[in-house]
């Protein structure tokens, strides 16, 4: 059977059993099979081939854009004659091919003998960005051997023409609002984590956005309001708090966007959202990517008595009332140039943050991808004619205090800071470009990473990023079909591009599911560093670290890059002593409660980064803070380390990437062994005295200062999304932190301890506790299913090393076997300890879960609603969040302890000790510093 049939018959099975299009092709050996047929004027499934290769071909550097090239110069240069396809209309279909082999093609045409053809060439280049360097060394050459039509390029580029012959932004865009839920929404409503498999293939994953009657419901809108845009709206919320931001996107666009391309399939583009709250920080990232519009809609305000001080109902949350109405269905304007929200003629709420210079660009551009790559080439360009490059993008925003300090994510941009002018040191509200250290990618996301690689032309990663790790730990619980699909083809194409893989693409080492967020912690080595990766919990405890969408994730590879502002921070101390009984957890949730309280329930920490003064707690457990730091809302967080605990935190690093290396995961370019030496250049340095751990300025001006009490800390503490709240809006949120007594006699259904959140102290705690039940009493009976998944193999190793694996192993009913790994998920769960393999487990949701309706306590870092556990008509599934020895406690009793059953539980056990620095962890601020600038 040909590959075109077997592709009909697929068509015939999404037809028929999904209700969708023809999947977009990206093999060559499909689109070739297509050519032949349009090639014969007398095949039968001619029209349907044509149809195929004009609209239903995916771009970039898939190897069907390859063919497709090819093809489209043969009939340009008159070798192959198409009626339906001019050599005009081929050249069109060559400009919206985005790089690589279309690139190629045309500069073949450009720099060729047949001056109109050449012409021709040259003005579709004249409208391209996604040039790489071995397609502007052609130009360069070209043009120092004389070649006129280089010139004019060159000239055209150095112009930017490519941008500003482009159409301005509208002045009015009109709105039609769709309310999509109350209170936050989480990324999850828009891309559920259980359909993460699906999300390479953009129309159906599409499907899952919201539910069927809300797509409905906004293709009626559509309907009715044919001159508007639909917004989707996070009421009395903030939009896109979460981790699926890409997919989470593309399906808003998908649904309420526009075509980036005629001839692209389901890639679209400037979709329009809004909250009372705003977007959440990293989603709002992801809108620029694709050149929409976040708004801050503000519409729903804090009440206050005659004195000025906010309204708090009997919960003692802060009452809120309505400043102006976007009931669904309501149309809006905004206006661009004045910068408003309009209901008719009524202002309503200044938009200006959604509309600066640069986000203004990235909307006229079709997206920050462009912008990025068209800074580049015009540079390029200008350099190499010898010009000065007009000014055409807005100018980097620059921003310097005199006598002011510098916090320590300002230290950080501003040693990585690319093309800055100032020769001054860049406070707060800079928006730069930055080097990028370290990236990662995890394997949910991984596919649409790819996908975003190839659409921009990218082969290769960039030579100045030290490292860069693919993950399988999203996908680690469960080996089914359709992790089978998707994760080998993901580590090939991520291997082939020079990141570190999980899997080998050869067999040869050990399949590694390590969370992700592990394994960047560790190679992370530098305390300056910045890193870039696929997940919201990216929060690494050496450096700042942003969780990015897929699409982030792809032009950090691709360039090295990424242009972000430089946050506001704010700053966390601590007093007093932590009680004995007490788990660092415990202090991570009360930073958040002590923050609410402190100031008035303003969350200080939303958008800006949280600079913690963590002093001796190794990275491996500060880790614990930073990533709680993304349920707090916060952009990221920074740990301030003294030199001694840096200095072992970075060993323990090298340590932990020799294992790697002896694993045989290693690559050509040799990453693993270049960040250990760059490990041992910054212990020397730390050593020497030549330039010492982190740390801020004296006279560095903070956002807000809080000040952690930890006497104040008596209970363990749980985060709880308060499911059952009356205010809708209120469930869900990370913000209600409460002492285990409020949950009394409260039963357990299921116990979670896994994730990024916990570390190898936690798995040794599990044994602990083990040991104690067992001495008090004699044997140990689960009232409720225990699941414990290791975050890596390493802890495995050294638990079974250090004999700790062994009562693990003696109370479980299930251990994994990597030799026969599950095929399917768990849907009912015994009262037993289970013993996961390393990876997310339970807490992406996508494959395990817990029943319906089930109360789990969890150590992990989901509270979105149906992540961990779905809700069943009688009863809303709860993900409560706790620590270590409270999730053990609970499932052995099979329901929340006492607080004199839980102090005897962990007597004697060394849980994770913390004890606040007692030295001001800051430098003296000379006035002189100056940011070391990358060329």
């Amino acid at each position: 059977m040909s590959l075109y049939l077997e592709y009909v018959a697929e068509i015939e099975t999404r037809k028929n059993d999904l209700g969708l299009a023809p999947k977009p092709i990206d093999s060559a050996d499909l689109i070739a099979e297509i050519i032949e047929q349009i090639k014969d004027k007398e095949n039968q499934y001619r029209a349907d081939s044509l149809n195929f290769f004009i609209y239903n071909t995916l771009p970039g550097t898939t190897s069907a854009a390859g063919e497709k090239a090819k093809f489209l110069k043969q009939i340009i240069l008159g070798e192959f004659a198409v009626e339906e396809i001019t050599p005009t209309f081929a050249f069109e279909l060559l400009s919206h091919m985005k790089g690589g082999p279309s690139i190629e093609v045309l500069l073949d045409l450009a720099l060729g003998d047949d001056a109109a053809l050449a012409t021709q060439a040259s003005a579709v280049l004249k409208t391209q960005v996604f040039l790489y360097d071995a397609d502007t060394a052609r130009i360069e050459a070209a043009f120092k051997a004389g070649n006129v039509v280089a010139k004019d390029i060159l000239e055209s580029y150095a112009q930017a023409e490519f941008f500003t012959k482009l159409p301005d932004i509208a002045e009015k865009i009109e709105l039609v609002t769709y309310i999509a839920g109350e209170g936050d929404i989480s990324t999850d409503l828009l891309s559920p984590g259980h359909q993460a498999h699906s999300r390479a293939d953009r129309e159906l994953h599409g499907k899952c956005m919201i539910t069927p009657e809300a797509q409905e419901e906004i293709q009626a809108l559509q309907a009715k309001h044919t001159n508007a845009k639909v917004m989707l709206i996070a009421e009395k919320g903030t939009m896109g708090v979460g981790s699926s931001r890409m997919s989470g996107v593309n399906n808003v666009a998908l649904w309420a966007g526009q075509k980036a391309s005629p001839y692209v399939p389901f890639i679209n583009i400037a979709p329009v959202v809004a909250g009372t709250n705003g977007i959440a920080p990293i989603f709002l990232t992801t809108v620029d990517v694709t050149g929409g519009i976040g708004l801050d809609l503000k519409n729903w305000v804090k009440k206050v008595d005659a004195s000025g001080n906010s309204v708090v109902d009997a919960n003692g949350d802060v009452v809120l009332e309505e400043a102006y109405s976007v009931a669904t269905g309501t149309v809006l304007t905004i206006d661009t140039k004045a910068q408003k929200l309009y209901n008719g003629d009524k202002e309503l709420v200044d938009v200006s943050s959604a509309f600066t210079p640069q986000k203004v660009e990235f909307m006229k551009a079709g997206g920050s991808y462009a912008v990025t790559f068209g800074k580049k080439l015009q540079t390029f360009a200008a350099e190499t004619l010898g010009v000065t490059a007009p000014v055409v993008y807005a100018a980097s925003k620059e921003i310097s205090h005199e006598g002011q300090g510098l916090t320590a994510v300002e230290k950080i941009f501003n040693r990585n800071a690319v093309g800055v002018a100032s020769e001054t040191p860049l406070h707060a509200g800079s928006n730069v470009r930055v080097k990028v250290n370290i990236v990662g990618s995890q394997d949910t996301t991984g596919p649409m990473t790819c996908q975003e690689l190839e659409a921009m032309a990218a082969s290769t990663i960039s030579p100045i990023v030290d490292g860069a790790y693919q993950s399988g730990c999203h996908t680690a619980s469960v080996w089914d079909s359709k992790a089978k699909a998707n994760i080998p083809k993901l580590m090939s194409f991520m291997n082939k591009f020079g990141l570190i893989t999980a899997r080998d693409p050869k067999g040869e080492y050990h399949a590694m599911t390590d969370v992700i967020h592990k394994v960047l912690n560790d190679i992370t080595i530098d305390d300056r560093a910045i890193i870039i990766g696929g997940d919201s919990h990216t929060r690494m405890s050496k450096g700042v670290a942003f969780g990015a969408d897929s699409g982030t994730v792809a032009i950090a590879l691709a360039t090295g890059e990424s242009a972000m502002p430089i946050p506001e921070s704010v700053k966390v101390t601590f007093k007093g002593n932590m009680k004995g009984h007490m788990d660092f957890r415990d202090v991570v949730h009360s930073t958040q409660a002590q923050m609410l309280k402190q100031f008035g329930g303003e969350n200080v920490f939303q958008g800006r980064i949280i600079e913690v003064h963590i002093g001796t707690l190794m990275a491996d457990q500060a880790f614990t803070f930073t990533d709680w730091s993304a349920e707090m809302k916060a952009k990221a967080s920074i740990c301030i380390s003294n030199d001694e605990t840096l200095i072992k935190s970075i060993e323990l690093a090298q340590s932990r990437i020799q294992i790697m290396i002896n694993k045989g995961m290693e690559n050509e370019a040799g990453t693993l062994k270049g960040l250990i030496a760059l490990a041992d250049k910054r212990i020397e340095e730390i050593k020497s005295g030549t330039n010492p751990a982190l740390a801020p300025d004296d006279a560095a001006k903070y956002y807000a200062e809080v000040v952690v009490d930890l006497d104040a800390i008596e209970e363990p503490m749980i985060a709880d999304p308060d499911v059952n709240n009356e205010d809708v809006s209120k469930r869900y949120t990370h913000d209600v932190i409460r002492p285990v007594s409020y949950y009394a006699d409260k039963p357990v259904d299921l116990g979670f301890v896994g994730s990024c959140m916990v570390h190898k102290g936690d798995m040794q705690i599990v044994a602990q506790m083990l040991r104690n039940l067992e001495k008090q009493n004699g044997s140990i009976t689960f009232n409720a299913p225990l699941v414990v998944a290791a975050p890596t193999y390493n802890i495995v190793d050294e638990l079974k090393a250090e004999g700790d694996w062994e009562i693990l192993k003696k109370y479980a009913g299930f251990e994994f076997d990597d030799a026969q790994p599950k095929g399917a998920a768990r849907t009912k769960y015994e009262n037993i300890l289970y013993l996961e393999r390393p990876g997310c487990n339970l807490c992406m949701g996508n494959q395990e879960k817990a029943e319906p309706g089930d109360t789990v306590i969890a150590t992990s870092t989901r509270l979105f609603q149906g992540r961990v556990v779905a809700d069943t008509a009688e009863k809303k599934g709860e993900s409560l969040l706790g620590s270590t020895p409270l999730v053990v406690l609970s499932t052995v009793l099979g329901r929340f302890p006492t607080m004199a059953e839980y102090k005897s539980a962990v007597e004697g056990i060394d849980l994770t000790k913390f004890t606040p620095p007692t030295e001001e962890m800051t430098t003296k601020f000379s006035g002189e510093a100056v940011p070391v600038k990358m060329v």
